[in-house]
């Protein structure tokens, strides 16, 4: 088997729990195809940005590279459904879900032809929280009204719907809209807020667990893959199932410190960490109910079977929780 390298777009520098998923996807590959197979990692979007990933990877410009449902909202509708609230804000099973969804679902694996790559693994943001400044508390829907909130997607929507103002801001801008009262509250991640350092401006952190991006793919040029043998692609795909229990017990670890810290001052300020009830998340997925159906009815118009995508995603998602209340997560399984 010839040696083959491929070109990998990473949008993030080399640090991080999502770096070291992607390093110990390269690791693994390399070592279990015998020097094979092996990646050339192109870190802080040295070869494309985030937003030009797809495109770069489908043209052939780079061999495979991370993609963002929300970045590509038509081209990546199949990875959308990994955007939605649900109640399983479990990291693991939301990118278990989802890996299984993309590879034996055969309409999304055409969605996926068709812009031109074909999907290797998953990511997640983990669950969303939500950081304030100024002494804010949010600890139910009601009191989002009046409060300028950074959001995106289908939570910025509901949110809205709340009374809250909306305010569109990248996650790097997070910081100084804090600190400065442009913002009250942002939604967010908990390993990311020690990566970019926001508890130094905050007073409190809600913690929502209001479902997590899993819209968020590892993704090959079709062309690539075509190329390859049935063997190699199964290893790609092995690989990339390994690293979905690398990645989750890297950030749920990850986030369970920040829990942690975030109280006693050593990320920044004594930050309160407020646990919202179950009522109170019910009330979340509530009003996110009409979104998943205007989801359902733009898959739809898109030639699409929306509904049984979405109940193939929920069983799929039950599944894989039940697994984890009956066994644990698998790193810590005998």
């Amino acid at each position: 088997m010839a040696e083959t390298t491929f070109r990998f777009a990473a949008s993030i520098p080399n640090r991080g729990a999502r770096a070291e998923a992607i390093q110990f996807f390269a690791d693994q590959l390399e070592a279990q195809s015998g020097g094979n197979m092996k990646l050339d990692i192109h870190w802080s979007g040295a070869l494309l940005k985030y937003r030009a990933i797809l495109g770069g990877v489908s043209s052939g410009a780079a061999d495979m590279g991370s993609v963002l449902a929300a970045y590509e909202p038509q081209k990546m509708r199949a990875l959308s459904v990994g955007d939605i609230p649900v109640p399983q804000a479990d990291s693991w099973v939301g990118m278990r879900a989802m890996y299984e969804l993309m590879t034996t679902n055969e309409q999304l694996q055409h969605e996926f032809e068709e812009a031109g790559v074909v999907y290797i693994t998953n990511y997640t943001t983990s669950a969303i929280e939500f950081e304030c400044g100024g002494g804010v508390r949010i600890e139910k829907l009601e009191d989002f009204a009046g409060k300028r909130i950074r959001a995106t997607s289908i939570y910025a929507n509901v949110l809205d719907d709340a009374g809250a103002n909306i305010v569109n801001l990248s996650y790097s801008e997070v910081y100084q809209a804090l600190d400065t009262g442009l913002v009250d509250c942002s939604g967010g991640y908990l390993y990311a807020m020690r990566a970019f350092k926001t508890p130094e401006v905050t007073t409190s952190v809600a913690l929502t667990n209001w479902g997590q991006i899993a819209g968020f793919a590892m993704v090959m040029n079709k062309w690539a893959w075509d190329d390859l043998t049935s063997e190699q692609q199964k290893l790609l795909r092995q690989v990339g199932s390994e690293m979905v229990d690398s990645f989750a017990e890297r950030v749920i670890a990850d986030n369970q410190k920040v829990i942690e810290k975030l109280p006693t001052g050593e990320l920044g300020n004594k930050v309160e960490v407020i646990e919202w009830s179950d009522e109170s998340r019910a009330e979340l997925f509530d009003e996110s109910e009409k979104y998943i159906n205007a989801w359902i009815a733009d898959m739809n118009r898109a030639g699409l079977n929306g509904q049984a995508i979405w109940d193939e995603y929920q069983s799929l998602l039950t599944k894989y929780q039940a697994e984890l209340d009956e066994n644990g997560y698998p790193w810590n399984r005998s």
